[in-house]
């Protein structure tokens, strides 16, 4: 500190060039060792002294990037530009940080995507459908309601485990069923093993939601748990026209209305992130067969 003051006390003897490189020596040390709002500071004094000088605005930026404030450190390589336009060191700078700034960005974008899953938009659609099948506005809005909040429970899973449980929801009767006797959620993890464990699985859930007066279902499993049956292969009508992505399958059961989606999934920035639901036709890719008695008519 001494020989700073002393520099700015005597200018003219001592050069305010030479006390500009102290003070950008010094934020360099400091930068190495991690005290980055004392480089900062040293940093900003190289340029108070020595305004036109690119190094104290490139040692600036420098500091500004460890400290991942990417737009300040923009910034000031943009303005160490200005003054030493043929300066490779500085033109990487900026072409390293506009990734950087970019690359927060979509972070950031993804995280948000993350966290605020709304699956309601993305079912819209059904409910039209519903709305026919059903008649009544209460029976219909409870069946969406209830697909929603199964549909997000497995992303919000997915997203925080790479997995889902292999499970039926089942929306119960409140008025009919015995919940301590017909719990809301079976496992199915050992159905698709082999034909013989699924072919046992689905009698087993129809009657499951018969004698428990359940109105829907909905089925959610992970693809690579399931070697048999193998939905997303297969000829013809069969054939997977989704690509390679991990994800999951929501298959949702009523007596009135059946739908099947594959929930793709991504790695965007180190996260793992669910994509759209896909809508596939269910009488070809089924998980399970139909498990509850078909109704045409509103009821």
């Amino acid at each position: 500190m001494y020989w700073v003051v002393l520099c700015s006390l005597n200018a003219d003897y001592w050069g305010i060039l030479d006390c500009g490189e102290i003070t950008r020596n010094r934020a360099a040390a400091l930068l190495q060792l991690d005290k980055l709002n004392k480089a900062l500071d040293d940093a900003e004094m190289t340029i108070k002294l020595k305004p036109e000088w690119e190094k104290g605005h490139f040692r600036k930026g420098c500091i500004l990037e460890a400290m991942k404030r990417y737009d300040d450190a923009l910034a000031s390589f943009q303005i160490a530009s200005q003054y030493n336009p043929q300066s490779q060191e500085v033109l990487k700078k900026i072409k390293k940080i506009n990734q950087l700034v970019k690359d927060s960005k979509r972070a950031q974008e993804v995280e948000n995507m993350r966290s605020n899953v709304d699956m309601a938009k993305h079912l819209d659609t059904l409910k039209p459908e519903m709305s026919e099948k059903y008649g009544s506005e209460e029976s219909w809005k409870d069946m969406f309601s209830f697909l929603v909040e199964t549909m997000e429970t497995a992303v919000k899973s997915w997203h925080e485990t790479s997995s889902v449980d292999a499970r039926v929801y089942f929306l119960h009767d409140k008025e009919k069923t015995q919940t301590d006797k017909y719990p809301p959620i079976v496992n199915i993890d050992k159905a698709f093993e082999s034909p013989e464990t699924h072919s046992s699985c689905f009698p087993f859930l129809r009657q499951y939601a018969e004698e428990s007066f359940s109105r829907a279902a909905c089925l959610v499993a992970a693809k690579n748990i399931i070697s048999y049956p193998q939905v997303w292969k297969g000829q013809g009508s069969r054939k997977w026209k989704h690509a390679q992505n991990d994800g999951f399958f929501v298959q949702f059961e009523s007596p009135s209305v059946r739908k099947l989606w594959f929930i793709p999934s991504s790695n965007e920035k180190g996260q793992i992130l669910c994509r759209d639901p896909e809508i596939l036709d269910v009488g070809a890719h089924e998980v399970v067969p139909r498990l509850f008695k078909e109704k045409t008519s509103q009821s």
